[in-house]
């Protein structure tokens, strides 16, 4: 049986969105996008490395497939995180039909449902990267294992959020904690 993990890049004030470049994902005027690369050091390198290479598969919404089709499919294969991302099945969580599967090894998902039944037919973990829409209809299902949180200390002052109002109270356990050297604190919690 499978585990879903939420591994996410998360500012001060709980933003996720366009972590990593500026044209990431400008929605709605975002224009603090590029907002990790500073804090990176090589704790957070091998943090997320290995929550990458150990996956069994990758779970994602739409957008964020699109973002990671655009910027890994085709993109150096020497690290092995990208080999491993390309490598590894892709599952897409969308409910429009008319999403291109353009990256090798994807599958459409309708939903959380189809989302439970594979967790019963993959055996190890389903890695949940960016995708705030569907960590929110995951979280309502009950569906998330274990979240894997990269805290970095900045304040955004807007954007998308990981978790907005009408969340499912959660209980969780912090189970491993890591400082870098910039301050990221890299924080693991799982369900009791």
């Amino acid at each position: 049986m499978a585990r879903v993990l939420v591994v996410n890049f998360v500012s001060l004030d709980g933003v996720i969105q366009s972590p990593l470049s500026a044209d990431e994902d400008p929605d709605d005027g975002f224009a603090a996008g590029g907002w990790v690369p500073p804090y990176g050091d090589d704790t957070m390198a091998s943090f997320m490395s290995a929550a990458t290479t150990t996956a069994a598969g990758m779970l994602l919404g739409r957008r964020s497939y699109e973002i990671f089709t655009a910027a890994w499919a085709g993109a150096d294969q020497s690290d092995p995180a990208v080999a491993a991302m390309n490598r590894m099945p892709k599952y897409v969580v969308t409910r429009s039909p008319d999403v291109p599967l353009a990256w090798g090894h994807s599958r459409r998902l309708d939903g959380p449902a189809e989302v439970a039944r594979l967790k019963d037919e993959v055996d190890g973990d389903l890695v949940v990267f960016g995708s705030g829409g569907l960590l929110g209809a995951l979280a309502e299902h009950d569906l998330v294992d274990e979240y894997r949180l990269l805290l970095v200390p900045v304040i955004l002052g807007g954007g998308k959020r990981m978790f907005g109002d009408g969340s499912p109270l959660t209980h969780l356990t912090l189970t491993a904690t890591t400082t870098t050297s910039t301050g990221v604190v890299l924080l693991t919690y799982t369900r009791p």
